[in-house]
């Protein structure tokens, strides 16, 4: 049962987000600073950048999952998300402090070269984040009821999340990657320790929670066949997620700046570019952080949530291939880029919400895991695609192949219903 403190108000859904947004930020961090730093520091191209990008995914295809199960049965520390969730982002904070001295790390060491020390720095980072981040989200399935609340739940977390997240890249582009980094040290541990003085979490997981809608929904079965295909849906849109996080920096330097992929440019023109990509994400994040709750959610009221993240989906694929035949100026790069923060805003909340409800709610870490299955393969296949990327002397590419990925995506929610009958019910009372 819920317990007391945990009142469905703006400030539990506040605090029930910082989770969440600790490793929204770590992320934010690498996104920003990892590409840029390989490249302008150590002079990595971008296959050796996209083969220590994809450290990060191998790990989460196992920590997640184990995490998941894990933290479905365990209880200590007085809680079963909340261990996974301090652990995590004191690594996380530590890994990011890192960065920045891969090659002091490398030197102390006595290693040669620096590609063993980045490999080992993001490979425990994203760990560290794989590890928190399942936690971080079933924590808002586990003490919210199906339908509206829920939905609440996950965009607020979005809305939070997204805020700090532009923060995050509005610090890049105007104060530089290195101030970013030592923020993001001090964020990530604050928000991942501060949230369980004031979160109580549930003890037992199939138990109806206090105001649920519907008890009929089920809530001790999975409809296996639903769950796959919803991932396999989010899977297509999150290969071409990743290829735009890996790669905008270096769309930025060929095809917004003029410059070779691996050629040397003095800190001034690294700064410039940087400031560029930090401006666009910036903005991405900025419709993702609005929209959830103050578009998305009314809109998922009326129509439902699969056809409104279809239809956000379908946006983002138009969004990309906008930026493939019209993004090469800097002013267009950030245009097409709040188009495709429309689906952005979705990806990071409402499948989350979707998938909750059709699966077994006291396995919910499980299938969490499960589920992040469809993001930690694609960044794989994005990662495998950097050598073809490199070779392509219009590297507009890029956002062509992600285009390709969201169009595929959104022809696949097709397939998947609406789940959730309470949820429409919830909706129309309130």
């Amino acid at each position: 049962m819920r317990d007391t403190l945990n009142k469905l108000d703006n400030k539990f859904f506040g605090m029930l987000s910082l989770p969440s947004t600790a490793m929204g930020f770590a992320l934010c961090v690498q996104i920003s600073a990892l590409s840029w730093i390989l490249n302008t520091k150590f002079g990595f191209d971008m296959e050796k950048v996209s083969y220590v990008w994809l450290a990060g995914p191998i790990a989460g295809i196992v920590g997640q999952v184990i995490v998941g199960i894990i933290s479905d049965d365990a209880w200590f520390w007085g809680g079963r998300r909340k261990p996974f969730v301090i652990i995590g982002g004191t690594i996380a904070a530590l890994m990011i402090l890192a960065l920045p001295n891969i090659g002091v790390i490398s030197s102390a060491l006595g290693f040669e070269g620096v590609f063993a020390v980045a490999m080992t720095v993001a490979l425990t980072l994203d760990l560290a984040i794989n590890v928190s981040y399942n936690p971080a989200r079933s924590i808002i399935a586990d003490t919210t009821p199906e339908g509206a609340d829920r939905t609440k739940g996950f965009t607020f977390m979005q809305t939070v999340s997204g805020f700090f997240g532009v923060c995050a890249y509005l610090i890049s582009a105007f104060l530089g990657n290195d101030l970013l980094i030592y923020v993001g040290v001090i964020l990530v541990f604050v928000f991942s320790i501060l949230p369980w003085f004031y979160i109580k979490e549930p003890r037992e997981l199939d138990q109806p929670l206090e105001g649920e809608i519907d008890v009929d929904v089920k809530q001790n079965e999975t409809d296996l066949p639903e769950f796959i295909k919803i991932c396999l849906a989010h899977s297509f849109t999150w290969i071409g997620v990743q290829i735009m996080f890996i790669n905008t920096f270096f769309y930025s330097k060929v095809e917004i700046m003029g410059y070779g992929v691996e050629e040397s440019l003095s800190p001034e023109l690294n700064d410039a570019i940087g400031f560029k990509v930090g401006i666009a994400f910036a903005i991405l994040n900025t419709v993702g952080f609005i929209l959830p709750t103050a578009v998305l959610k009314p809109i998922s009221e009326k129509i439902g949530r699969v056809k409104t993240h279809r239809l956000a989906i379908a946006i983002m694929a138009i969004g990309y291939a906008l930026l493939a035949f019209y993004g090469n100026t800097q002013t267009s790069l950030f245009i097409f880029m709040a188009v495709v923060g429309i689906g952005w805003a979705a990806v990071v909340s409402l499948p989350f919400a979707i998938m909750s409800e059709t699966v077994n709610q006291s396995k919910m870490g499980l299938y969490m895991g499960l589920f992040n299955l469809s993001v930690v393969i694609p960044q794989i296949i994005a990662s495998l695609l950097g050598g073809f990327l490199q070779e392509q002397d219009d590297k507009s590419m890029i956002f062509v192949v992600a285009a390709i990925c969201l169009g595929i995506s959104a022809l696949l929610w097709f397939l998947v219903r609406e789940q959730s009958s309470s949820f429409q019910s919830a909706a129309k009372s309130e």
